[in-house]
């Protein structure tokens, strides 16, 4: 088991589902968000001491957007009280919004490995995001 799913089954209120989503999809989708964030964080920096930092302002921004997203994301996720889904797919279509376009700005510094490993983060933050979203909006 993960730090997260551990947490969840530790909740006064048990491991529980948040809406259709299962603890273990749940507990995937956090630590994704987390990853994303601390991936975004360290190409930000990484990009910053580049030799021609000026060009990588962009990817710079998108970095720290990024992260910051993931990190509201897996907060709210994490929250297992009085879950209110609706809420929670906003932010997570949001979080993978940012981790697509995130993703996209950093495979096109190619030679990068702080940005190669960056697009990869957030393509699977992405992916998790994606499968959370299947469960929280349901096809009507």
């Amino acid at each position: 088991m993960t730090t997260v799913l551990d947490m969840f089954g530790a909740h006064p209120g048990g491991p529980g589902e948040s809406g259709a989503l299962t603890a273990e999809e749940t507990a995937r989708c956090v630590e994704e968000c987390v990853a994303c964030q601390t991936a975004c964080t360290i190409c930000a920096d990484s990009c910053l001491a580049e030799p021609d930092m000026a060009a990588l302002r962009q990817c710079i921004r998108e970095d720290l957007d990024c992260a910051d997203i993931c990190a509201a994301t897996a907060r709210v996720l994490a929250r297992r009280t009085a879950f209110v889904p609706f809420v929670a797919a906003a932010l997570v279509r949001a979080c993978a919004a940012a981790c697509a376009s995130c993703a996209e700005e950093c495979a096109s510094h190619t030679g990068m490995t702080h940005c190669e490993q960056c697009a990869q983060a957030c393509h699977r933050c992405e992916r998790a995001c994606q499968d959370v979203l299947e469960k929280l909006l349901p096809p009507q």
